[in-house]
C-alpha cells in the first residue's frame, strides 16, 4: 500500500468496493466505534461566535440509523448468510422497535464486508454500549465464529452514568474477534497490585531489572480515563475515544506498517494513533467535516515543521471528492440535491467553514471563524454552482454587512465571473487587523478552479480557529461560545 487514504462517502459503498478489488482480504485489524439510534448530535467539533437573530447549529455526523429502510438489506444478507437472516428476521417479528432492526440490519451487512476483508491472520475489535452489545455479540459469532471470538474488553472510566436510579454506568464493551486462529496478537504489560490482595499468581508477573515483580499480562479490564472536558485531546466530539485506549488496541493487534481501518472513524482517533505508531491507515466516514478534521488533526502537529508537514500530506490520498475540475463540475450540475452536496464540499473541505443548515433562508451557505487581538470573528461563504451575476455579489454583501461579518467569501467557477463583479469585490473596501496594519479584502471571490490549485481566504493569522486541532504531539482545547446564525 503506497498512501494512506480516507474515503469519503457510506462505509457500505466502500467496502463493497474493496471486496470486490480485495476478494482475499487485505486489512491487519479493523476497528470501529459505530453510532448507535440515539440522535446523538455530534456537533462542537469546531470554535463558534455569538451572532444574533437566527439560531441553528450543525450537526456535524449525523445519526441515520432509524431512517433507513431495511427490507432491502436483509434480502441482500440472505444472499450471503442464511443463518443470519433467519436471526434478524426473527427479530423483526417479535420487536416493536423497528429502529433497532434497523440498525442490527445495517450493521450486519458491514460487519459481513468487514469480516471477508481481513487476512487470515487480521483481528477485529466492535466497540459497543450495553444496549446492544448483546444482539451484536450473536451476529459476530454467526460471521466469525464463534470459536474465533477472544475477548470481551470491558473499558471502565470514572466520568457520566451517574444516577440515583440505578448502579452508575461506567463502562463500555469492547469485542475482539479473530478471522482466523493465527492471528497475531502481542501481550500487553499493565502495572501490577499486591498479589495476595488481588490473587495473582507469580506466573502473571513479569520482573524488571532489578528482579522485582512490576508488571502484568493485561486482563479484560481495562480502566482508562474517558475524555473529560480538560483532557488536552479534547476535540469536543462527544464520544471520542482517548488515544491510549486504541494505542492498546492497535499495539496489541498489529505490527508497524501493518494495514489498521475504521469505517467510522469520525473526529480520527483511530487514524491519529495508527500514525503515530508508524501503521498505514484507511479511514471512511460520511461527512466532509470528518474528512476535513481528520486531515487538520494529523498536520497540526506538524504545523511548525513544514517539511514534515507536506511530507504527511503527499502520503494521503482522499477518496470520493472531487479531485480536477471536470469532476467538481460533474457534482455541480446534478440534480437539486448534488448542488447541495457541492456547497457542502466547497464550505466544509475546501474552505475548512461550517455549512449553514439555514442557508435558504439566511442568504449565505456557511462560515468560519478567526480570532484577533482575543476577539473572535465571522467569516461568510457563498457558493454558485451555476450562473452568476454582479445583483447575487451585491445581495451577499448586504448580508455580510447586516451579520455583522468580518469578512465574505464568494465562489464560483471561474467563467462565471464578470468584470463588474470584481469591481464591486474592489470597491467593498477592506477589513483591518488594527494591531499590525494589514489589509484583507472584505469581500473575496474565490474560484473552484483557484480552489483546487491551492487558493485560500485572505484573513489574518489567528491562534484559534474554525476546527480544534492539535498541539504538537496533543490536542488542545478552548473553550467553545454557542453560535447563532
Amino acid at each position: 500500500m503506497n498512501k494512506n487514504k480516507l474515503y469519503f462517502g457510506d462505509n457500505l459503498d466502500i467496502l463493497k468496493s474493496l471486496y470486490k478489488e480485495n476478494p482475499k482480504g487485505f486489512i491487519d485489524l479493523i476497528y470501529i466505534d459505530p453510532p448507535f439510534n440515539s440522535k446523538r448530535n455530534y456537533n462542537v467539533l469546531f470554535e463558534s461566535v455569538e451572532m444574533t437573530d437566527t439560531k441553528a447549529q450543525k450537526e456535524a455526523f449525523a445519526d441515520t440509523w432509524s431512517n433507513i429502510s431495511y427490507k432491502d438489506t436483509l434480502d441482500e444478507i440472505l444472499e450471503l448468510n442464511k443463518d443470519i437472516y433467519d436471526f434478524l428476521k426473527a427479530l423483526d417479528r417479535i420487536s416493536n422497535h423497528k429502529a433497532s432492526i434497523s440498525y442490527l440490519t445495517t450493521m450486519t451487512i458491514r460487519l459481513i464486508y468487514m469480516h471477508k476483508l481481513l487476512k487470515d491472520t487480521g483481528s477485529f475489535y466492535l466497540h459497543c454500549d450495553p444496549t446492544m452489545s448483546h444482539y451484536l455479540k450473536i451476529i459476530c459469532d454467526l460471521i466469525f465464529g464463534e470459536k474465533n471470538f477472544q475477548n470481551e474488553i470491558i473499558w471502565c472510566y470514572k466520568t457520566g452514568g451517574a444516577t440515583n436510579r440505578r448502579f452508575g454506568r461506567k463502562h463500555d464493551i469492547i469485542f475482539f474477534y479473530s478471522k482466523s486462529a493465527k492471528y497475531i496478537f502481542n501481550p500487553q504489560k499493565e502495572k501490577s497490585y499486591m498479589m495476595h490482595e488481588y490473587g495473582f499468581k507469580k506466573s502473571d508477573f513479569q520482573k524488571d531489572e532489578k528482579g522485582q515483580y512490576s508488571w502484568v499480562i493485561a486482563k479484560d479490564w481495562w480502566e482508562i480515563p474517558s475524555i473529560g472536558s480538560a483532557t488536552k485531546e479534547r476535540l469536543g466530539y462527544d464520544t471520542q475515544k482517548p488515544e491510549l485506549l486504541l494505542e492498546k488496541i492497535i499495539k496489541a493487534s498489529s505490527n508497524d506498517g501493518d494495514l489498521i481501518v475504521d469505517f467510522f472513524c469520525g473526529c480520527g482517533t483511530t487514524i491519529a494513533v495508527a500514525e503515530k505508531l508508524n501503521r498505514n491507515w484507511i479511514g471512511v466516514d460520511i461527512s466532509h467535516l470528518a474528512i476535513r478534521l481528520i486531515i487538520n488533526r494529523l498536520t497540526h502537529t506538524f504545523e511548525n515543521n513544514i517539511e514534515k508537514k507536506q511530507k504527511l500530506l503527499d502520503n494521503i490520498e482522499v477518496n470520493g471528492l472531487p479531485k480536477d475540475i471536470d469532476s467538481a463540475k460533474e457534482l455541480a450540475e446534478k440534480t437539486s440535491s448534488g448542488r447541495l452536496k457541492f456547497e457542502e464540499w466547497i464550505v466544509e473541505f475546501m474552505l475548512h467553514g461550517i455549512l449553514n443548515e439555514n442557508r435558504t433562508q439566511m442568504g449565505f451557505d456557511g462560515y468560519f471563524t478567526f480570532d484577533v487581538n482575543g476577539e473572535k470573528q465571522i467569516g461568510m461563504i457563498e457558493v454558485k454552482s451555476g450562473n452568476t451575476n454582479p445583483t447575487q455579489l451585491n445581495h451577499f454583501i448586504k448580508t455580510v454587512e447586516s451579520k455583522n461579518g468580518s469578512i465574505g467569501v464568494f465562489v464560483c467557477f471561474d467563467d462565471k465571473v464578470t468584470r463588474n463583479m470584481r469591481i464591486i469585490e474592489k470597491d467593498a473596501g477592506y477589513y483591518n487587523e488594527s494591531i499590525w496594519g494589514h489589509n484583507y479584502p472584505r469581500i473575496q471571490i474565490l474560484t473552484v478552479e483557484g480552489l483546487l490549485k491551492g487558493d485560500k481566504i485572505k484573513v489574518p493569522v489567528s491562534t484559534k480557529t474554525t476546527f480544534r486541532v492539535s498541539e504538537p504531539e496533543e490536542i488542545y482545547i478552548t473553550k467553545q461560545n454557542k453560535l447563532e446564525l
